[in-house]
């Protein structure tokens, strides 16, 4: 962080102001996401733990699913931890390091998560358009090939958007209106010209989307294409069904990243901006591994296995 310190900004403050509005919600809103977090933890967790200890599990698909729990647990200990503190306490301030620290492993697991969930299509590709020779090519180096791409991807990007953010000044202390430190409102508190830093985060964010959407869309045309060819009805609804989890969690993912970056820049669309942060950055960790398990027989009964024998244990 050698950057933050040469930052003549370095000893401003930000005050968060998360649901401050709300000070009567500050109790409920704090056990809804204290719930929301502990099942964000066990969930992702649990679903790491259920795939390394089943050997059946141990296929790329489930590599990959793996990789998306453990992203989505960080993502989620990087945001709401400081939420939660921040309903129960009156100081709301956050340093001008920690500030940009969240921010940036925001950003890395955001944009990791990006680019993940068009690994997982690229894997649905090659099972189902290219089922004999899947285990040839989707072999163990492969597997740990595509995984570290995301990865390489998040932490690039997100210190290209920290340099450019950290050539800005910030006077005093700075109100951010959001409970996390987001690149948006961050530019918007700073005392210089910030063109340059939302021209960056637009055409970062145009292209992290663009292409991993290119990605996803293409994997599954070709796997539409595949699946219709198909001669048995019941190869079909098999196949498609194990391509509804990945779809689920595409479309709440990708339709909320959407959603934020296109809804008008307004004074009456802060609370829906808030909300639909809290979307992406706690509600959707959470859901992931129930989306995934729910339609997962394999991953129903490791979870029904690791229950008859806590009850044999108790």
């Amino acid at each position: 962080m050698m950057l933050v310190e040469g930052n003549q900004s370095a000893g401003a403050t930000f005050i968060l102001l998360g649901f401050s509005e709300y000070p009567n919600l500050q109790g409920p809103l704090f056990l809804v996401f204290l719930t929301i977090y502990t099942v964000t933890v066990v969930g992702n967790l649990g679903m790491i733990m259920i795939i390394k200890i089943n050997p059946k599990l141990h296929t790329p698909m489930y590599f990959f699913l793996s990789q998306l729990s453990f992203v989505d647990f960080c993502f989620s200990t990087v945001v709401t931890p400081k939420l939660l503190g921040n309903l129960i306490v009156e100081d709301r301030t956050i340093s001008f390091t920690g500030c940009f620290m969240q921010l940036f492993l925001a950003c890395r697991f955001s944009l990791t998560e990006t680019l993940m969930l068009a690994v997982m299509a690229y894997d649905r590709f090659m099972a189902i358009c290219n089922p004999l020779l899947y285990t040839v090519i989707m072999s163990p180096k492969l597997c740990v090939s595509l995984v570290t791409g995301p990865y390489i991807w998040g932490i690039l990007f997100s210190l290209i958007l920290i340099y450019f953010l950290l050539e800005l000044s910030f006077c005093g202390s700075n109100i951010i209106n959001n409970f996390f430190c987001e690149y948006s409102v961050i530019v918007s508190a700073s005392c210089s010209e910030p063109y340059i830093s939302q021209m960056l985060c637009f055409v970062i964010a145009i292209f992290d989307e663009v292409s991993s959407l290119g990605i996803i869309l293409t994997s599954y045309i070709f796997i539409f294409v595949t699946v219709i060819r198909m001669p048995f009805p019941g190869g079909r609804q098999k196949t498609f069904s194990t391509c509804a989890s990945h779809l689920m969690v595409l479309t709440s993912f990708h339709g909320t990243v959407l959603f934020l970056y296109c809804l008008p820049n307004s004074k009456n669309s802060e609370l829906i901006v808030k909300v639909g942060s809290v979307f992406y950055s706690a509600v959707i960790p959470m859901l992931n591994p129930f989306i995934y398990s729910l339609r997962n027989k394999d991953i129903k009964e490791t979870i029904r296995k690791l229950m008859n024998q806590l009850i044999k244990v108790c």
